[in-house]
């Protein structure tokens, strides 16, 4: 023992003449302690710089740097240098920098690097807007699964976790689900038939994967003009802030504001809304076409009125809620006891709670100043529009002002604060009545109040919970496929249909019918990940028995066609044959007839029977050839003949003229062995495809980050991320650009799980040939965490049944639902909570009811940290 003390000492004193601050600065590093999020106060040469010259500068020195990148002569950060500086702090958080074979820096070292540079970008890009990576969802993987789900090394102490005070700007689904509330009565849940749209359910997009509120389609019992007049007459609002994610998580707190023309939008869509809460369908509509006699409106529906108002009747039947707001508008005068409760019901249907009184006087005093001004109707209506520019209808506080802190500076959230925060981690409507009631007499105080509202909620089937179903959607990204644009030519090769709208549809329809699958699997409530990966279920339309067929090769192509010209031919050719027996015969009688100029009366019913068989015989014929010339074949197709049990999807409100979603499913098996679980259902392959063709780059990143718990680096500006253009090749031929040694660091992690998936071609179908050779499906898993999962594979097939095994894709499922219901990504103090919440899901069988309510109740939701600037 005192030999190798001897030695290390002498070690480190001649390492000290040569390299003074490093040594110095590492024997600190080792023996101080860390705390997550503490601030890193040192300088840069003692402790970065030496840092560098410990561990990068051997590869990134001054001759012949890795990559180009030359650290030799990198000096504090600056706004100059900030993009060289990101790039180390990505390498070195991600453990990239330096590489394995080098000497690594101790633990604590790393972090309080990764940290200090992360604080330096952030002082010095202030003014651009601040350094935002360690925010960013798609880098929450960047914290060291290791530590988080493993004994974290001496030196380490974490403290109790707690999320910051924030304002959340509420999402586009529930602002516009929150609108809905206000003009549209929906169905109460049908336990009969689960799968309907029911009242509380978020609104869905329409049939052109459009986010829409709608107007009075409740009502609307005829119309004419097809699908331009619904998409046109019919008056709807877009959802504000409606975004074109890409993939995943996108509901964080400081992801959206509302800036001057988002608040003019929101007043514009204010007015409409509350018109139509006063006069329903007359607020848009004319009033002869509010009746039930559908025969006197269409009289009136003269020339081409296609896309007019007046191409819609609407029923007399009062279908929308009514409310005050109805009550103020449909008496003469203006009553303060009306426009009082007109206010106070507009503020808590959108903001969820009661206002205050002083809210109540301040909204009260503007809609009486606009009445005096504007006279009863218009006045009434700008005067109510303010409510709903409020806060707290755009965004959901959680300030935590009230209460006092702990010994860690945090403050738990209670009463509405609480309940709200707890009814949006489930909901996009108001709290229910024992939510409410809850909240008002103070029972939403507490760690054990959450538990009780949330498992009661969890458990009761009719209360909607969108927010878990829009978790599985950022999770698993397969909603984007129907905002894929494709090439119509390439579209048109992988076998589906590329006429019109057709693909799109059907892709819309593919989402509808992935969420209803999602939500059988959540009501069994086991191995939630594990089905959700592995299932062998399908909830499918009458289209997707093409989407789940198998590609034909060339030959069998060829063959089907044959095939199809053989057999027409056939039924041609007895047609023909009947035909010409017929003439045969009517030519013998007649001729036969021509010898005897007297016929008599059984051989003339002989010629009426023998004129009219050749005339049906001719109709046949006739119907056969326009039959087979009407006839489709996809002879690109093997389709599949799916059949089951009849089931319901959730599609927009009502459907009208060709193309429109219906909910009508059936749940059926997929081919064995072509397909296993969502990541092979077309929803997902389409919405990780590109117009040309696949992107095994993306679908290798997904597996990477949402199922390994990788991190990877964001190109950097100077590579020219793009294949070659070269359409004879397949797309792993294509693919060789990523393997250079500059790109392949991090395509290795990449490339390898995306490129399995070429075993079904950019439409979602399976195929076993590409190119006319056979289709190459290998891949591998590597370097993923686990040693037990790296190795070779055959196919996607074969690596989805080897991940969905695995332990760390549990816990990397878990981490992507800490961030989603915690809006924030993790950090090492939030070890405990996932710890926790990865114990519930796995202690209770894959149970995402128990993740939810180990995740709510943990203190990264209940307690928040007070900013101190």
């Amino acid at each position: 023992m005192i030999r190798v003390g001897i030695a290390a000492l002498t070690f480190l004193t001649i390492l000290s003449l040569i390299a003074p601050h490093s040594v110095s600065q590492l024997a600190v590093a080792q023996s101080e302690s860390y705390t997550p999020g503490q601030k890193i106060d040192k300088e840069y040469a003692p402790f970065a710089r030496s840092f560098l010259e410990s561990h990068c500068v051997d590869c990134h020195g001054a001759t012949e740097p890795e990559g180009g990148l030359s650290l030799n002569d990198l000096g504090p950060v600056d706004e100059v240098n900030a993009g060289i500086w990101e790039a180390v702090w990505a390498q070195v958080t991600l453990k990239e920098m330096p590489p394995p074979e080098m000497d690594q820096p101790a633990v604590v070292q790393r972090l309080q690097f990764s940290d200090w540079i992360a604080d330096e970008l952030s002082r010095v890009m202030r003014e651009q807007g601040g350094f935002h990576a360690p925010h960013d969802p798609e880098k929450g993987n960047f914290v060291d699964h290791q530590l988080l789900f493993g004994s974290l090394p001496d030196g380490i102490t974490l403290k109790p976790t707690a999320s910051p005070a924030r304002l959340w700007r509420v999402t586009p689904q529930e602002h516009i689900t929150r609108l809905n509330e206000l003009i549209n009565t929906e169905p109460e849940y049908d336990p009969e038939k689960p799968g309907l749209r029911t009242h509380g359910d978020v609104v869905p997009t329409n049939h052109g994967g459009e986010l829409k509120l709608y107007f009075g389609t409740d009502r609307i019992i005829y119309w004419q003009g097809g699908t331009v007049a619904y998409a046109t007459a019919v008056k709807s609002v877009p959802a504000v802030l409606s975004t074109a994610r890409a993939h995943g998580l996108e509901n964080y707190p400081n992801f959206y504001t509302v800036n001057s023309a988002e608040a003019t939008q929101i007043l514009s869509i204010a007015e409409d809304i509350i018109r139509y809460m006063a006069e329903g369908p007359l607020s848009i509509a004319e009033p002869y076409q509010i009746s039930d006699d559908i025969g006197s409106v269409r009289n009136r529906m003269k020339g081409d009125i296609r896309g007019l108002p007046t191409s819609l009747v609407y029923s007399t039947q009062v279908v929308r809620p009514l409310t005050p707001v109805y009550d103020l508008m449909s008496e003469e005068g203006v009553d303060d006891q009306r426009l009082q409760a007109a206010v106070d019901y507009l503020f808590e249907a959108l903001t969820f709670r009661p206002p205050t009184d002083k809210e109540s006087q301040q909204y009260l005093s503007i809609a009486k100043q606009s009445i005096e001004t504007l006279g009863k109707e218009e006045g009434a209506v700008l005067g109510l529009s303010p409510i709903f520019l409020d806060r707290d209808a755009l965004f959901r506080p959680e300030l935590a002002k009230a209460g006092s802190p702990d010994q860690y500076g945090r403050v738990m959230l209670q009463d509405w604060e609480l309940g709200l925060a707890v009814n949006h981690a489930l909901r996009y409507i108001k709290p229910d009545e024992q939510l409410h009631k809850a909240i008002v007499e103070g029972r939403m105080r507490a760690r054990d109040d959450v538990k009780r509202e949330v498992e009661r909620m969890l458990a009761d089937d009719s209360i909607r919970k969108p927010r878990i179903l829009q978790f599985f959607r950022d999770y698993f990204d397969y909603d984007r496929g129907g905002y894929i644009c494709k090439d119509s030519r390439a579209l048109a090769a992988t076998g589906v249909s590329n006429r019109g709208t057709a693909h799109y549809n059907a892709m819309f329809n593919a989402t509808a019918s992935t969420d209803r699958l999602i939500e059988l699997v959540l009501a069994e409530d086991k191995d939630v990940l594990k089905q959700l990966l592995t299932t062998n279920k399908v909830v499918a339309t009458k289209a997707d028995n093409v989407y789940f067929g198998r590609r034909h090769s060339k030959e069998e192509t060829r063959a089907s066609i044959a095939a199809a010209k053989q057999a027409e031919q056939e039924a041609l050719q007895a047609e023909t044959e009947a035909l010409e027996n017929a003439q045969q015969q009517l030519a013998k009688l007649k001729a036969s007839l021509e010898e005897n100029t007297e016929p008599n009366d059984a051989q003339q019913k002989d010629l009426k029977a023998l004129q009219q068989a050749v005339i049906k015989a001719q109709n046949r014929l006739d119907a056969a050839k326009k039959k087979w010339k009407k006839k489709t074949f996809n002879h690109n197709v093997a389709e599949v003949d799916l059949t089951g049990p009849e089931l319901f999807a959730r599609v927009s409100r009502r459907s009208f003229g060709n193309g429109s979603m219906k909910p009508e499913r059936i749940l059926a098996e997929v081919p064995e062995g072509q397909r296993l679980g969502i990541l092979t259902h077309p929803a997902w392959l389409v919405s990780h495809s590109d117009a040309m063709d696949n992107h095994a780059i993306r679908r290798g990143r997904w597996i990477r980050e949402r199922l390994l718990g990788g991190g990877i680096p964001d190109v950097p500006i100077t590579v020219d991320a793009m294949l070659p253009d070269e359409p004879d090749k397949t797309l792993r031929e294509r693919m060789r650009v990523t393997t250079e040694t500059y790109c392949w660091t991090c395509h290795e992690k990449m490339d390898p799980l995306g490129l399995p998936f070429e075993m079904f071609n950019h439409a979602g179908l399976f195929r076993e040939t590409e190119q006319d050779e056979p289709v190459d499906t290998t891949g591998a898993i590597i370097d993923s965490g686990d040693p037990k999962l790296d190795g070779e594979v055959a196919n996607a097939i074969e690596m989805i049944e080897r991940i969905a095994e695995s332990e760390r894709a549990e816990q990397v499922f878990v981490r992507h639902a800490f961030r989603f219901w915690m809006g924030r990504n993790e950090t090492l103090n939030d070890a405990p909570v996932l710890q926790e919440a990865h114990r519930a899901y796995k202690d209770n069988g894959g149970s995402m009811n128990a993740l939810i309510v180990s995740l709510l109740t943990s203190d990264a939701f209940l307690y928040r940290t007070r900013s101190t600037h």
